[in-house]
């Protein structure tokens, strides 16, 4: 077994060994989504009313205002990384 995912039920029975890392932190298991069906529900929401142009907060509750400035703030970030930094010239340290 090449990792120690839960869903497999030999796979506890193998030597744990460090199966993803990222800069300081690993584990040595398989990550669990934390995806759930009410998530894909905010998500497309969201989406929806992005398309429709409906912006306002009315009418909505705090889970789901919370949601949407969570999806707002990493779309905007996701955005951002993509542009290219403007004022710099190419070359110039």
């Amino acid at each position: 077994m090449k990792r120690r995912c839960g869903w497999i039920p030999r796979a506890l029975e193998t030597a744990p060994r460090v199966i993803w890392a990222r800069n300081s932190v690993a584990t040595m298991a398989c990550p669990k989504s934390f995806i759930t069906a009410q998530s894909l529900a905010w998500v497309e929401e969201y989406l929806v009313r992005r398309k429709l142009g409906q912006r306002g907060i009315e009418g909505l509750g705090a889970r789901e205002v919370e949601a949407f400035l969570i999806l707002e703030h990493e779309l905007a970030g996701a955005q951002q990384a993509r542009e290219p930094a403007r004022g710099r010239r190419q070359g110039a340290f």
